[in-house]
C-alpha cells in the first residue's frame, strides 16, 4: 500500500487527565488500521519538520474515524494539543505492523502509561478471555475505556489505586495467568514483561516506544537489538518503525 501524507478532520480534541489528550480524527485509509499500528502527526509550524509518531488508541471504521490518546510532553504535542474541531492535521499511516492477532484462550494485556492507548484497540479485536493490567505513576486514565472487554487491574508508582508498585507486582499479586502476552510500554516495563513471560513459558508480544523521525524505515535512527540479522541493514537490528513497532519477545534484546 503507498503510504502517503494526508489530510484529517479534527472531530474532538479534549484534555482526559494532566497532559493527557484524547482526539478522534476522519480519514478512511486510517481508520482501516490494525491495532498496534500508529500514525505520524505532522506540526503546522514549519520550524518542526519531523512528524510525531503516535499509537492509533482505537478505530471506527463505520464512520471512518480514528482516535489518538497522547501526552503533551514538546511543542510539538503541546502545538497539536490546542488544535480545536473542525480543523484538520496531516497524518501519514497507518503505520508500522502491528499486534498478531493469534489464537489464545486467556490473553494478558499489559499498558503502561502513553503505552496503554493501543491496548484498547486490541482489546476490542481479540475474542478471547482478556485480563487487562494498566499501570500509571499516579494519574489514572482510560481505565473506563475496557470496561466490559475484560478484568482490569491497576497498578500506580504510588499506591493511589489498584497495587502499590508495577504491572508485573500487580500480576504476581492477583495470580494473573494465561497463554499469551501482549505488552505496550517503556523499555524498563517492557524488558520485565519479557522476563515474565519467560518464566510463565508462555510468547510475549511486545510494542516498542521509541522516538521516532521518518517512520518509515528510511533514516535507521529508531532500531532495536534482533537476534537474527536484518535484511536491510546486514546488521542484528530491527527498524522500530518499520519492522515494528510489535515484536515477539524472542526476536529482540531488550
Amino acid at each position: 500500500m503507498n503510504i502517503v501524507k494526508q489530510s484529517a478532520e479534527v472531530i474532538r480534541n479534549v484534555q482526559i487527565s494532566e497532559g493527557v489528550y484524547d482526539m478522534w480524527l476522519k480519514n478512511m485509509m486510517i481508520s482501516q488500521s490494525a491495532p498496534g499500528q500508529f500514525v505520524s502527526v505532522y506540526c503546522k509550524d514549519g520550524s518542526r519538520i519531523l512528524p510525531r509518531p503516535i499509537s492509533i488508541c482505537e478505530t471506527d471504521r463505520q464512520n471512518k474515524r480514528f482516535r489518538l490518546v497522547y501526552r503533551v510532553l514538546g511543542e510539538g504535542t503541546k502545538e497539536l494539543s490546542k488544535v480545536k474541531a473542525g480543523e484538520t492535521v496531516d497524518v501519514m499511516g497507518p503505520l508500522g505492523n502491528g499486534f498478531t492477532i493469534s489464537d489464545c484462550e486467556h490473553a494478558i494485556l499489559i499498558g503502561g502509561g502513553i503505552g496503554i492507548p493501543p491496548m484498547v484497540e486490541l482489546a476490542k479485536t481479540l475474542k478471547c478471555k482478556k485480563t487487562v493490567v494498566l499501570g500509571f505513576r499516579d494519574t489514572i486514565f482510560l481505565q473506563n475505556d475496557f470496561e466490559g472487554l475484560g478484568e482490569v487491574v491497576i497498578a500506580t508508582d504510588d499506591g493511589s489505586a489498584g497495587t502499590k508498585g508495577t504491572v508485573i507486582d500487580a500480576i504476581n499479586q492477583n495470580n494473573i495467568v494465561g497463554d499469551m502476552i501482549f505488552a505496550c510500554g517503556p523499555t524498563p516495563m517492557l524488558r520485565g514483561v519479557k522476563k515474565l513471560a519467560e518464566q510463565m513459558g508462555i510468547p510475549a508480544q511486545l510494542s516498542l516506544e521509541e522516538r521516532m523521525a521518518c517512520g518509515i524505515g528510511a533514516c535507521l535512527a529508531c532500531v532495536c537489538k534482533s537476534k537474527e540479522k536484518d535484511e536491510h541493514t546486514n546488521v542484528n537490528n530491527k527498524r522500530i518503525c518499520k519492522e515494528g513497532p510489535v515484536f515477539f519477545a524472542h526476536e529482540i534484546e531488550l
